[in-house]
């Protein structure tokens, strides 16, 4: 499944991937441009013929109790920032707040923290 235009190259586009990550499935958002092998299904690196490297983890948010969906990855390559909803918890509470995440190419995206 492509779910849009890759930020980072010219000729790539981002696909759903699903990957295997201690044990537990999760989807990796990929630029068709970016390959990646795994010994131990833990560390992935790109293999030498990738020409990009952008990706974004779907559990990448999830300490903050968010997992992106395909609409949330769509959005995020349209438009570059998203506000989502974000869980905190302290003291034993759970305390939702919103906050706008962003695309970067080395991490996937950023949680901006004005």
């Amino acid at each position: 499944m492509i779910l849009g235009k890759c930020p980072y190259c010219d000729d790539g586009s981002i696909e759903v991937r699903d990957k295997e990550v201690s044990g537990k499935k999760v989807k990796l958002y990929a630029c068709s441009n970016a390959n990646w092998k795994t010994e131990d299904g833990e560390m992935y690196e790109l293999t030498q013929n990738s020409t990009c490297d952008f990706k974004i983890w779907q559990n990448t948010l999830a300490r903050y109790g968010k997992w992106l969906s395909y609409k949330e990855v769509r959005e995020l390559l349209e438009e570059d920032s998203l506000e989502l909803e974000l869980l905190s918890k302290k003291h034993g509470k759970k305390v939702y707040y919103y906050k706008y995440v962003k695309l970067n190419q080395e991490y996937g995206v950023s949680v901006i923290w004005d």
